[in-house]
This record gives structure tokens, sequence and C-alpha cells, in this order.
């Protein structure tokens, strides 16, 4: 059974509309529906949410356990990933030199992806995420519209921007527009740059 599908059967169990399910977790209907349909999946926290509201494990949720085994507490080590100083075009993220230092991730949110860190640098996403904070990637080519994402433009250095989709591009947003204003890039560019989204941010861990 998919995640979707052992979702859709919990929230049904306990009698619970798509609407009403997304105000107990903190999520639109729509992204509900979007769970359900494994169209996309939920970050860490919120599975969490999910975990304890159903009372099953999150190895049940991602088909690690045949069983709806009551939720237990994590006890083992956490998984370490690298944090990056930058990710540039043509060198895998495993074999960057510039590794920072390590961040723990917990091993149910290991279990979702592959994952690694990146510290940011400059002030466009600036007042939610400063200088120096680390963010926690889960590595995809592709994001939703409104998620925060590792965006490569042109082989340069990756950037942390939100990105917004149109049928005709994306635009890449930064929260501090006095630095970064709103830049458009067609499928076009998208495509001869090029564009390429290399992950998704799950967290974000502040060091100030």
């Amino acid at each position: 059974m998919s995640f979707g599908a052992k979702l859709k059967k919990c929230r049904k169990d306990m009698s619970l509309s798509q609407k009403e399910f997304g105000q107990k977790i903190g999520v639109a209907e729509s992204t509900v529906s979007l769970y359900e349909s494994n169209k996309r999946f939920p970050d860490a926290d919120t599975l969490k949410k999910i975990s304890a509201l159903f009372e099953v494990s999150l190895d049940y949720l991602l088909g690690n356990a045949p069983a709806k085994t009551v939720q237990q507490k994590t006890t083992g080590r956490g998984v370490r990933i690298p944090v990056l100083g930058r990710v540039v075009a043509g060198i895998p993220i495993e074999a960057v030199e510039e590794i920072l230092d390590y961040e723990e991730i917990t091993p149910e949110l290991a279990a979702t992806g592959e994952f690694f860190a990146l510290k940011i640098r400059g002030h466009s996403m600036e007042p939610r995420m400063m200088e120096g904070d680390v963010v926690i990637v889960r590595r995809q080519d592709d994001v939703d519209s409104g998620d925060v994402a590792i965006v490569l433009v042109n082989g340069d250095e990756a950037t942390v921007k939100r990105v917004k989709k149109q049928p005709e591009g994306i635009t890449l947003i930064a929260t501090n527009t006095s630095v970064y204003e709103p830049h458009f890039y067609s499928n076009k560019e998208i495509a001869d740059l090029p564009v390429r989204i290399l992950g998704r941010v799950v967290e974000l861990r502040g060091k100030m």
C-alpha cells in the first residue's frame, strides 16, 4: 500500500474529511489531496504530526513496517549529513571538498530520500534566513510552486530562492527584494542556460 493510500485509510478510519484532517496537521485541504494521490510528500515535521494523530509509527507510514504499530520515540542516533559551503555545477555533491561541518537528521527523515545541508551566504533571504544559517535539503530535481529550493543557474554557484512556477517559466524570489529582485526565466532559458533545481529546503537551522 502506498503512502497516500495509507494516509487516506487512516483518515477515513477516524471519520475525518480532508479539510478536517488538514486543519489538525496545519496544511490546506488541497495539500491533503496531493498527499493522498502521492503527488506530494509531507516534510518531517508534518510526518510527525500525522504519526501522532493516527497513533501509528513512522515506519508504518513510510512503508518500512507492515502493521499499524503504535508510534515509538526515536532512540537511535541521528544520521549525519555534510554541511556544504557551496554547490557548483559539474561537481557531484558527494565529491564536494568544501565540507564545513555535519548536521544530524532523524533516521525517519533520512529514510525519505537523500539529503545534504548548505550554509547560507549573502543576504537575499533575510530576515527569514540569515547569513551563516544552515538549511537541510532533500535532493530532488523538481519542487512545487512556492517551495524554497536550491537552484543552479547558468552553471554558477547554487542559490537558495523561493520558486514560483508559471506555464511560461519560473520566477526565483528572494525574501529581501532590496538585494535580489524577483527574476523570471522562460522555459527556453531554463533549457538553454540551464536553470536546474537541485533540491527542496525542508528545514532551517538558525546559527545566530
